[in-house]
């Protein structure tokens, strides 16, 4: 029986070297750019001295039994968690796809649409923690969780192999009921499985925010005479001698599925941006900062 050439123990070693060398310098550029934004309160509450007692929630999966109050929890069937004023802070997941389409840029001066849906997630999760809040990777069913550590683990994660078909779908079941979500994604794909995600997601009341990443081109089209498409897993290819002629209807199906989206997000209580690669990653940020700050 003959051995995968991918799967060798120094194919494999060779790849985990490469991911280690990747994870200094995309946490390098997560906390920069984190660094540029401003905190926010976030919506919690911290009056006082921070230390007196807020409320009893359900105990949530990632709560560790120190943080149990038995006393509370021996009065019923469920466990609580006893929460002061400081540490009342919320759960926000983070869907971020990484499919093959994820993989593609139209040009060497700027990043692929997965480079930059990683840098923003990263660095929103370099803000809330810095905040207090806590944050999990739906991709890998991470629990929420707050701290450098949990920082280091979902960098790791996003830098692991990604989804092997052309396009992703997001991972609604993961998500904790009254929680926060942030999909980062094309939404090239099937339109189907994002909405029902986000109406699941919203009879569990969850509330979150859609980025629509993409590229130039994906927006300008601006091709012409005879070209292949072909898709990034090589699955689906097609030629055609006159490409500018496909660019009128090519437009009119990308406007349409942006509004789609931002149909679904009003009638599911979420919010929707566009986000290009040629545009700095600022931006971007800070209107998903502010769209959890001021409650989705």
């Amino acid at each position: 029986m003959n051995q995968d050439p991918a799967t060798t123990p120094a194919r494999l070693r060779h790849r985990a070297e490469a991911h280690a060398a990747a994870f200094p310098a995309l946490l390098a550029e997560a906390e920069h750019l984190a660094a540029t934004v401003m905190l926010g309160e976030h919506g919690r509450r911290r009056a006082g001295i921070g230390d007196e007692f807020w409320q009893y929630r359900p105990a949530e999966h990632g709560d560790g039994l120190r943080d149990i109050d038995w006393r509370r929890s021996a009065r019923s069937d469920a466990h609580f968690v006893r929460q002061k004023e400081w540490q009342a802070a919320q759960s926000v997941m983070l869907w971020v796809d990484d499919a093959r389409s994820m993989t593609f840029t139209g040009g060497p001066d700027r990043p692929t649409k997965g480079h930059r849906a990683r840098v923003l997630a990263l660095s929103l999760c370099v803000l809330l923690n810095r905040a207090g809040e806590r944050f999990g990777l739906a991709n890998h069913d991470m629990p929420p969780r707050r701290g450098a550590a949990q920082l280091n683990r979902l960098a790791i994660d996003l830098m692991s192999a990604g989804d092997s078909a052309d396009y992703g779908t997001p991972n609604a079941r993961v998500l904790p009921a009254g929680s926060r979500a942030v999909f980062l994604s094309d939404f090239l794909g099937d339109i189907a499985a994002v909405e029902e995600a986000l109406t699941s997601s919203a009879d569990r009341g969850v509330e979150g925010a859609l980025v629509q990443i993409l590229d130039p081109h994906e927006e300008t089209f601006p091709f012409d005479g005879r070209t292949v498409f072909e898709s990034m897993t090589g699955a689906v290819e097609f030629e055609t001698l006159k490409a500018n002629a496909l660019r009128d209807a090519y437009l009119e199906r990308l406007a349409a599925r942006k509004q789609q989206l931002q149909e679904l997000t009003q009638r599911t209580g979420w919010r929707y941006t566009c986000h290009h690669t040629s545009s700095g990653a600022v931006s971007a940020l800070l209107w998903l900062f502010q769209s959890l700050e001021r409650g989705v």
